[in-house]
C-alpha cells in the first residue's frame, strides 16, 4: 500500500514540482447493474448535476431512478465496453501518458500529471494525494471539458475545493474552465472532419452534437449554450460551410422537463422528410469516446435516423489521443504555467539540488527533524 507524505512529513530537502491534474467525467468500474447503481448514485447525487431541492431529489433518486435507470445504463455499457475495459477510461489513460510525453519539451523542471475522473475511479481525491506523495506544490487543473458548464467545470472545482480544504499546506492553484474557441481545439476538430470527408465522403448536412444541460440551467446563467453555438460556428467557418450544410444540436436529456434545444434525436428523425438521408455527425463537446459517442449516438440515434428513412449515418470520432489534441492540451498546459520555475530554460537541477541540502542544514540547525 502506497504511504503518502502529508504535510507534517514535509522534508526540507524534498523536490518541489509543477503538477497536472487532467478531469473527465468519469465512469463506472463494471458494466453490471451494481456497477451502475454506485455510479449513477454519486452522479445524480450532485447538487450541481440536478439542481433541486435536496429531500425531494433524494426520494426521486432512491425510491425511483436508481431502483430502474441501472439496468438499463449497464445494457448500454456493456455494448461498448471492450478488453480494455471502459472506452472513456482507457482513452483517458492514454491522453494522459501522450500529454505526459508532450509537455517535457516545455518543462525545463519537474513536472507530475495524474489524471481524476469526476465519479468513479481514479477519484480526483486519490489523484491529488498522488500529486502531494510527489511533492506538487505548483497545480494546474484541466478538466477536458472545451464549453464550461456548472454541472461539469463547476463540479469539478467543487471536488477539488473539497479535498484540499483538508489539506494544511494548498499547493498554488491554477485552473483552465474553458477552451472552446481556443484556435487548436477549432483546427483540430476541422483537420478531423475533412479527414473523414476524405477518406469516407462526405454527406449532405453534418451535425455538431453537444451533451445538453436543462434549459433553466441557461436561464439562471449558465454560458453553456453560448460556447457550443460559438464552438459550432468557429468550426462552420474553418470548414467554409454554407448555412444549410451545418446544424447544431444538443443530445443526452433526461427527465421530463425541457432541456436545449434542438434535440439530436428529433432533428434525425425529422431529417429524411426534409429530403436529407445523407449525414455526418460530430461531437466537439465530448473530448474522448464513450458511452454517449458510441452507444448513444452510433448506435441508437443511427437507429432513429435509419428507422425514419435515413440511408447513410457517419459517426465521426472524437479527438481521443490523436497528436493534435495532445498538442492543443499541451499548448493550454504551458499557456497557464507561465511563469513557474519548472517551466524557466535557466532552471539548473544541480544548482538546486545543493540549495535543497543546504536548507535542510540549515533546517537542522534549528531544531528540524528533516
Amino acid at each position: 500500500m502506497v504511504k503518502y507524505i502529508g504535510d507534517s512529513e514535509y522534508r526540507h530537502d524534498s523536490q518541489p514540482r509543477a503538477g497536472i491534474l487532467v478531469v473527465n467525467l468519469g465512469t463506472p468500474d463494471t458494466p453490471t447493474r451494481s456497477g451502475l447503481r454506485r455510479y449513477l448514485s454519486e452522479f445524480l447525487s450532485d447538487p450541481r448535476v440536478v439542481e433541486l431541492p435536496r429531500p425531494l431529489w433524494w426520494l426521486i433518486l432512491h425510491g425511483v431512478i436508481l431502483n430502474v435507470r441501472p439496468a438499463k445504463s449497464a445494457h448500454a455499457y456493456q455494448q461498448v465496453w471492450t478488453g480494455r475495459g471502459s472506452p472513456l477510461l482507457d482513452i483517458s489513460l492514454r491522453q494522459m501518458e501522450a500529454l505526459t510525453i508532450e509537455l517535457q519539451t516545455c518543462f525545463s523542471g519537474p513536472f507530475h500529471v495524474e489524471l481524476g475522473m469526476r465519479y468513479g475511479n481514479p477519484s480526483i481525491g486519490s489523484a491529488l494525494e498522488k500529486l502531494r506523495y510527489a511533492q506538487v506544490r505548483r497545480l494546474v487543473v484541466l478538466p477536458l471539458y472545451p464549453q464550461y458548464s456548472g454541472s461539469t467545470v463547476g463540479s469539478t472545482f467543487d471536488a477539488i475545493a473539497t479535498t484540499l480544504r483538508r489539506w494544511r499546506w494548498v499547493p498554488e492553484l491554477r485552473f483552465i474552465n474553458a477552451y472552446h474557441d481556443h484556435p487548436g481545439y477549432i483546427q483540430a476538430l476541422a483537420n478531423k472532419i475533412r479527414a473523414h470527408w476524405e477518406e469516407h465522403g462526405r454527406g449532405k448536412q453534418l451535425l455538431l452534437s453537444f451533451h445538453g444541460i436543462p434549459r433553466r440551467y441557461l436561464l439562471a446563467g449558465d454560458p453553456y449554450h453560448c460556447q457550443c453555438h460559438k464552438t459550432a460556428r468557429l468550426i462552420a467557418e474553418s470548414l467554409r460551410l454554407e448555412k444549410d450544410a451545418w446544424q447544431l444540436v444538443f443530445q443526452s436529456r433526461f427527465g421530463r422537463e425541457e432541456w436545449l434545444r434542438p434535440y439530436c434525436d428529433e432533428t434525425l428523425r425529422s431529417l429524411p422528410g426534409h429530403g436529407i438521408t445523407d449525414v455526418d455527425i460530430v461531437c466537439p463537446g465530448f473530448s474522448a469516446d464513450c458511452l454517449e459517442t458510441l452507444e448513444e449516438i452510433d448506435q441508437q440515434n443511427r437507429a432513429v435516423f435509419e428507422q425514419s428513412g435515413g440511408h447513410r449515418l457517419n459517426y465521426i470520432p472524437c479527438l481521443n489521443d490523436d497528436p493534435p489534441h495532445i498538442e492543443l492540451l499541451a499548448q493550454l498546459v504551458a499557456d497557464h504555467t507561465q511563469g513557474w520555475p519548472e517551466r524557466s530554460p535557466d532552471y539548473d537541477v544541480e544548482r538546486r539540488a545543493a540549495a535543497r541540502a543546504a536548507q535542510l542544514e540549515r533546517a537542522r540547525a534549528m531544531g528540524a527533524a528533516q
